[in-house]
């Protein structure tokens, strides 16, 4: 590998975006809205000049391919939609990343490299609009729900069928695009980390060992409503009571797990006044880790607490599921490459799990060999105006990404 990328192009690319689909609030690029619809105009625009083939599939993903001597791919990118108020780096870092990569494979091949590449904007990974993330991977991958999909509505009361509609995509055909991974043979993502550990580690660059499963669950203590001034504390059954036991509880839970995060986002209580005893109180439980067998184990730690502290306070607990996800381990030799990239480029890389979900996830379940490359937010913080990266660690990023993807090329090549 002779030629190398330009880093400093895909920076100022990037604040090109940011000038042209943000503003004081921070990014704008809400999925099927249109400042999505132009942020996809001027990523369509950075592959004027390069001898590639550009489409949107059945599900509104948007494709660029340099076709290669060989019909197996090297898949790179991510998604260019934001959640409103955005940071101006989450999502658009790792498809204009794959752009810049893409050119310098292009330049150093003539044009033609050994195996076909190709740059994708997944639609919708924020599901900031309808409440439903990974909506174009998930359709690659033939996980997504078509019924629960189909009455998902905005704030605004917009049915997310009829907003695709919009913008030309037909939701009833969404999985047709499954057709785009049938020759995929690795797929590449570089993103912001959104989190503090590289930050606390002070290192650029980590290399992901794969996404969190997730087990998202409410959780019902039902007690009784009791005048607060008549009833004395032994003869109360305090749905709260037994609720509140609970947020210690999952901090020790996710302690034991070595890994694994738990979460309770939300209480809601009944009848909810000053006057009276708690009678029903609703937590939200969110619980992630890599380890399947460990985020089981998770699971049934807490419904046997939950159980324990509802029999201690004399009332009733159930339990409703809101939401599940495997998780999704990556390639080890593909880590194993990410890691080296990063060493060869940094000096120094670490291996670090994703806690949040990423497009990535939905490609490894649908078979594809996997990897992440994370770089260092600054203030551990995304999915907020302040979200920022060092630009020498942008650009340290891009060129470990493209080092990643020439030794993916060659592992491709090799298995051929």
């Amino acid at each position: 590998m002779s030629k190398t990328p330009d880093p400093l192009r895909t920076i100022n690319e990037l604040k090109e975006l940011r000038s042209l689909t943000g503003n004081e609030d921070g990014a704008q690029r809400v999925a099927f809205t249109p400042t999505w619809v132009a942020a996809r105009e001027f990523l369509r625009s950075r592959f004027d000049g390069l001898p590639v083939e550009m489409h949107r599939d059945a599900a509104g993903n948007f494709w660029a391919t340099l076709r290669g001597e060989s019909d197996r791919e090297l898949l790179m990118g991510g998604h260019f939609d934001s959640v409103p108020n955005g940071g101006w780096l989450d999502g658009c870092l790792n498809t204009l990343a794959g752009v810049e990569v893409l050119r310098r494979i292009n330049e150093e091949y003539n044009g033609r490299p050994p195996v076909t590449v190709r740059v994708v904007d997944w639609a919708d990974e924020e599901g900031a609009r309808f409440g439903k993330s990974l909506f174009g991977s998930s359709a690659c991958s033939g996980n997504l729900d078509m019924e629960e999909a189909r009455g998902l509505v905005d704030k605004d009361g917009i049915r997310l069928p009829d907003a695709l509609r919009e913008v030309g995509i037909e939701f009833e055909r969404a999985k047709d695009c499954g057709s785009e991974l049938k020759n995929a043979a690795a797929y590449l993502e570089l993103h912001i980390e959104q989190g503090p550990v590289l930050l606390d580690l002070d290192l650029p660059l980590g290399a992901v060992l794969g996404t969190f499963g997730v087990e998202r669950h409410a959780i019902h203590f039902h007690g009784q409503a009791a005048h607060s001034g008549s009833t004395p504390m032994n003869r109360r059954k305090d749905a709260f009571l037994a609720a509140a036991k609970m947020s210690p509880e999952i901090y020790r839970i996710a302690e034991r797990s070595g890994m694994g995060v738990c979460t309770i986002g939300s209480c809601t209580t009944k009848p909810g006044i000053v006057t009276s005893v708690v009678e029903d109180c609703r937590l939200t439980l969110d619980q992630r880790h890599l380890d399947a067998d460990k985020l089981a184990r998770m699971h049934a730690e807490a419904r046997e607490a939950s159980e324990r502290f509802a029999a201690e306070g004399g009332v009733s607990v159930s339990w409703e599921r809101i939401w599940h996800i495997a998780p999704a381990p990556f390639n080890a030799d593909l880590v194993n490459f990410c890691d080296e990239a990063i060493k060869e480029t940094c000096g120094v890389s670490h291996r670090l799990p994703s806690g949040p979900l990423h497009d990535a996830a939905e490609v490894c379940m649908a078979g594809v060999p996997t990897v992440m490359m994370f770089v260092q937010s600054l203030h551990g913080i995304s999915h907020n105006k302040i979200e920022d990266t060092r630009e020498e660690h942008l650009a340290q990023s891009v060129l470990a990404f493209d080092r990643l993807a020439e030794r993916t090329m060659a592992w491709i090549k090799a298995q051929a």
